[in-house]
């Protein structure tokens, strides 16, 4: 039974929380990325970013609905979500639009395992984590790649 190991493309570009997003844009753009880890300084693993991540930054800020009732303002949708995406059209770096909540898996994850948590997930692209340390990652191509047709 082959492991994420065995299929996972070990040498990463990766990017920090720090990272510019025109530095971001110019490596998607460069390098056809689709979706890059993002790590600290010691290579543990604080989100995920992609290309849908940074074209939100172009999209119209959506402005909440509310209803004006005497002297009472009633919001009918989340002020944490317009905050949200408040803080994610005016970002300037990665970790201000990346993904914090991350599915990851280890080097001895099955890949039928890996493959389940892509589809399950709706994922392209999944870390592998020794501890918190990434050590490389699965992509889909790398499963479709596997099964050796």
């Amino acid at each position: 039974m082959l492991t994420a190991k065995e299929i996972m493309t070990h040498e990463v570009c990766v990017v920090h929380e720090d990272t510019d997003i025109k530095e971001l844009a110019a490596l998607f753009v460069e390098h056809n990325y689709k979706t890059l880890p993002v790590v600290d300084a010691a290579g543990g693993l604080v989100g995920i970013v992609s290309q849908t991540d940074l074209i939100e930054q172009d999209k119209p800020l959506h402005i909440p609905t509310v209803i004006s009732l005497f002297d009472w303002v009633l919001y009918l949708e989340s002020p944490k979500a317009f905050s949200d995406e408040v803080r994610k059209v005016s970002a300037r770096k990665v970790g201000e639009i990346c993904a914090r909540d991350v599915i990851t898996c280890t080097p001895d994850t099955p890949v039928e395992e890996v493959a389940s948590l892509m589809v399950e997930h709706k994922i392209h692209l999944l870390p592998v984590l020794e501890g918190t340390r990434l050590v490389g990652v699965v992509a889909r191509f790398d499963i479709i790649r596997s099964m050796g047709l």
